[in-house]
């Protein structure tokens, strides 16, 4: 990737920290749960590890921390983000490690670094400067950083209200009982063979079919002609989501969502084949890699703003993710 951090690195003035170890800094800080770029500049000064694997000599000083500032919006970058989880994820097919025929899909909701607090009614475009949104809400503005807000007999939606921290957070929840926060919606592609993430993907999280929509994105974004299986929860069994993967060649392996009140949109003939008992077993591990990555990489409540900066943060850390596990896998003993 030399060459495509170079184009994005180009300018006249003086260089730069090579974007190469801005970039590996960056998987050092997601893999060993660094919670900012402050303290990461102040580990690689006495860390001999991470000097390592940054290539610096034990006299180099560290750069500082305001460089990750600067070039944020250069280094956090999908496309990049997203050929270099592609570069990992062909080193790991290079091993055997990635199945071509049979993957599964899942999302899940990362905390935006945006509170309630940061939540304001939208402007009506015919409303006077001084006119509220035209939600029938009086609220009483904060003067001041900390000031106290009157939550009370308010209601909010992404309808009606936006945060003016990020803009791009919407609020959602998981379950019925559980507080809406501000969120984004990840999506993970992943492979059954060994577990490995082969694409991603952030969407808002509006909850208007999200998951699905991001589903068919990757899928698309996959190719290739043969018939290959995809497994998913029960939230995917809807009939246009069934019918566009057949559509596209993917045998549907989703979870039957069917009750006294409805019927499941996946066809008879693949829930009783083979292969379908063993996919919505496997299909479980992504869970897997989504309790690493908030847990372990520190993104369960993401510390940059902005859909684009949390896409390219999360697809970093699904790399790192595929990094960790082929480790795992290339220390397991191979059959002969």
């Amino acid at each position: 990737m030399d060459s495509q951090l170079t184009a994005v690195y180009e300018s006249s003035g003086r260089p730069s920290v090579p974007p190469e170890q801005l970039l590996k800094g960056c998987i050092l800080q997601i893999m060993y749960g660094v919670r900012s770029e402050r303290q990461l500049c102040e580990q690689i000064e006495y860390n001999m590890l991470y000097r390592w694997f940054l290539g610096m000599g034990l006299d180099e000083s560290a750069w500082d921390h305001s460089v990750y500032t600067r070039n944020r919006d250069r280094l956090l970058n999908r496309e990049i983000a997203r050929q270099f989880l592609g570069e990992v994820v062909s080193q790991a097919r290079k091993h055997g490690f990635v199945s071509k025929d049979h993957f599964s899909v899942d999302g899940t909701l990362l905390q935006a670094w945006a509170s309630t607090k940061s939540l304001e009614p939208l402007k009506d475009p015919d409303d006077p400067p001084d006119a509220g949104s035209g939600s029938g809400i009086q609220e009483s503005r904060p003067v001041g950083r900390d000031a106290l807000r009157n939550f009370r007999g308010q209601t909010f939606g992404n309808q009606t209200h936006r945060s003016v921290t990020d803009p791009d957070a919407r609020l959602a929840r998981k379950g019925d009982k559980v507080g809406a926060k501000m969120s984004y919606l990840a999506n993970a592609l992943m492979e059954n063979r060994s577990g490995l993430v082969v694409d991603g993907e952030v969407r808002l999280a509006s909850g208007d079919g999200g998951e699905t929509a991001a589903a068919e994105s990757m899928l698309y974004r996959k190719g290739g002609t043969h018939r290959i299986t995809l497994g998913a929860d029960k939230g995917y069994d809807t009939k246009d989501f069934i019918e566009s993967l057949e559509r596209m060649n993917v045998c549907p392996h989703v979870a039957q969502n069917c009750n006294a009140y409805r019927s499941s949109s996946v066809p008879d003939r693949v829930s009783r084949s083979a292969g379908y008992s063993k996919s919505i077993r496997v299909r479980k591990r992504i869970e897997e890699v989504f309790g690493w990555i908030k847990q372990s990489a520190g993104l369960r409540q993401v510390k940059v703003r902005g859909k684009r900066a949390v896409e390219a943060l999360t697809l970093m850390a699904f790399a790192a993710y595929n990094l960790v596990r082929i480790n795992t896998l290339m220390a397991e003993p191979r059959p002969i």
